[in-house]
């Protein structure tokens, strides 16, 4: 484990990518469209139990495709530019580098939705209380904990989602196919009628999850005695 961590924080540094400007801009994304839907569109977000359900969709989908979007820095473009063999010149299991690798995506993933689930919450409660109270009742201390289990499932289970695209750009060792996977991903997850949504049915967002680490471990189950050339 102590070595598995020390590859993922040697990998982060090698990488130099500013994950916290990253997470910033995709919230303030978020947050102007949130803000907009629900103060345009009075009726749409009447409560706040209708507020989460929806950013929930909108952070869970962008990150998922964000991951996708790392997935192809930190793996597939190594693959596609064969870098990848420099890293396995050392004497180190392949495994635990590629496992570094996907582990970084899977917690970045995880964490990111569930801080902004959290952040983005609170700013949209405060936006609504100072600025024009189109939300029925007001947001509470007790109202965000009663939601803490969901948002920590649901980031969970997008985590393991994010790994899908792996597969499919792995195939072709191609990023293009790995970012329009994550998409088409998020659009089957977001489809749906009325109040339903695919992607808030537990058991196809477990099912989805398990899909996804289960194709991250069978993409580089042989990766030892795999030829990469």
């Amino acid at each position: 484990m102590t070595a598995l961590l020390k590859l993922m924080r040697l990998e982060l540094r090698k990488n130099k990518t500013s994950w916290i400007k990253g997470i910033l801009i995709v919230n303030l994304a978020i947050l102007a469209f949130m803000t907009l839907v629900i103060f345009t569109e009075e009726g749409e977000f009447s409560t706040f139990t209708d507020v989460f359900e929806g950013l929930y969709v909108f952070v869970n989908g962008t990150f998922i495709i964000y991951a996708s979007v790392l997935l192809a820095k930190l793996v597939i473009d190594e693959f596609k530019n064969n870098t990848i063999t420099v890293l396995f010149m050392y004497p180190i299991s392949r495994k635990k580098l590629i496992s570094a690798k996907l582990m970084i995506v899977f917690l970045f993933t995880l964490i990111s939705i569930f801080a902004s689930d959290i952040i983005l919450s609170v700013l949209l409660g405060g936006i609504d209380y100072y600025v024009k109270d189109v939300i029925q009742g007001q947001l509470t201390a007790q109202m965000l904990l009663t939601e803490l289990p969901s948002i920590a499932l649901d980031a969970v289970y997008a985590a393991g989602i994010g790994l899908i695209p792996l597969f499919f750009g792995m195939r072709k060792k191609s990023v293009p196919a790995t970012i329009v996977t994550a998409i088409l991903v998020v659009s089957m997850l977001s489809s749906g009628f009325g109040n339903f949504r695919l992607g808030n049915q537990a058991g196809v967002a477990l099912s989805l999850s398990l899909i996804g680490i289960g194709i991250a471990y069978l993409s580089f189950r042989n990766i030892e005695h795999k030829d990469i050339a």
